[in-house]
């Protein structure tokens, strides 16, 4: 008869051998559920039970891990880690969350938008402008999607030329916030700071979409140093990263249509100005030269005025000038006596015809 030995653990050793059982065999789980009982202690740790109609398993988790809200009755996926406390209570000790079905993602959505909508991250005066015609853009896509092909051919369709830096990123599932959360800090820490961010993905189901409404990526989008650009889905899909941009664009092509112009359609409305403008500069330059003349004649008019007035002026003084020659008062029969007037000394006497020498024989003063 074989023996069997047991093997005698204490009550830490077995509850220790049963966690690290249960991480090799189930290292991460996903768990889909209804909410029940959700309460948070002391603003830091959640709990929560994740039930359905046959069982129920209570569920762990810290608050900066709870990125979209949740409340009793909201159905939920968790990826989670088995675990047996050491009271004896098994629970899933969760990494991260995500509500599943349609009306628990609406019920999610409409509760974190509300929470952000009143703390302003979505006001308008806060957003800022694109640059009318960027030359450095950095680009936050999965390069496999259709969505960010339509986005760079567009692109390259209406200017092309552009530096482009483009971040390969998952845009859906639980990693994806995070990984568009690092590719965001990493444009934001350049050097060379690009001068928009992208961040585009093409349509699919609201689960698709969910990682866009991620709390801690929708803020860091808010608080980006680089103005945001997004655009995620189709026309009519909403995500709280849309509003949390600066500029939404309605699709990832809508979104390279608002980045840069089309230049065709620059070419055709510099042609048609140019066309148009030409005439009305042609008129223009008649109407100036026309100006310049009249202005030109009125000109050489008050030029004229003013050399009549100042040869009429130089007359009259040539005529005073002339008065006052010397010549012409000795014509009139004067003379001009030179020398000490006293008697005894000679003195010279000059007159129209000649100069005379005489002796002063007597001085009287009148």
């Amino acid at each position: 008869m074989e023996n069997t030995i047991n093997p005698r653990l204490t009550v830490s050793d077995f509850v220790a051998l049963t966690n690290q059982t249960l991480e090799y065999a189930y290292p991460s789980v996903e768990v889909e559920g209804e909410v029940a009982g959700f309460k948070v202690n002391q603003g830091k740790y959640v709990f929560f039970d994740l039930k359905d109609s046959g069982a129920s398993i209570g569920c762990f988790m810290t608050v900066w891990q709870l990125r979209q809200p949740i409340e009793d009755g909201m159905k939920i996926i968790v990826t989670a880690t088995p675990k047996l406390t050491q009271w004896g209570k098994f629970s899933l000790t969760v990494r991260a969350l995500r509500p599943s079905g349609e009306g628990s993602l609406k019920k999610s959505f409409e509760l974190l938008k509300a929470k952000l909508d009143k703390e302003g991250l979505f006001a308008p005066e806060r957003k800022r402008l694109l640059p009318a015609l960027p030359q450095r853009i950095a680009v936050i896509s999965s390069t496999q999607a259709a969505g960010y092909a339509d986005f760079v051919k567009i692109l390259n369709d209406r200017w092309g030329g552009l530096h482009v830096d483009v971040a390969q990123v998952q845009v859906q599932g639980t990693d994806a916030p995070d990984q568009i959360m690092r590719a965001l800090k990493y444009f934001n820490a350049q050097e060379v700071l690009p001068e928009v961010i992208v961040i585009i993905r093409g349509g699919g189901s609201a689960d698709d979409l969910s990682a866009f409404n991620d709390e801690l990526l929708v803020r860091d989008i808010a608080t980006s140093r680089v103005p945001t650009l997004v655009g995620v889905g189709h026309e009519t899909d909403e995500s709280l990263a849309d509003l949390a941009a600066d500029v939404r664009a309605a699709t990832p092509s809508n979104a390279a249509q608002i980045i840069v112009p089309d230049r065709h359609e620059i070419i055709r409305s510099v042609r048609y100005k140019a066309q148009s403008v030409l005439p009305r500069t042609l008129q223009a330059i008649d109407g100036v030269r026309g100006q310049v003349q009249g202005n030109l004649g009125r000109i050489l008019e008050a030029v004229e005025y003013q050399h009549q007035q100042s040869d009429t002026q130089l007359r009259r003084l040539r005529d005073v000038l002339a008065q006052l020659d010397p010549s012409v008062v000795l014509r009139r029969g004067y003379a001009l006596i030179r020398g000490e007037q006293k008697v005894g000394s000679h003195i010279q006497i000059e007159t129209h015809r000649a100069i005379i020498g005489a002796k002063v024989e007597s001085y009287d003063e009148k």
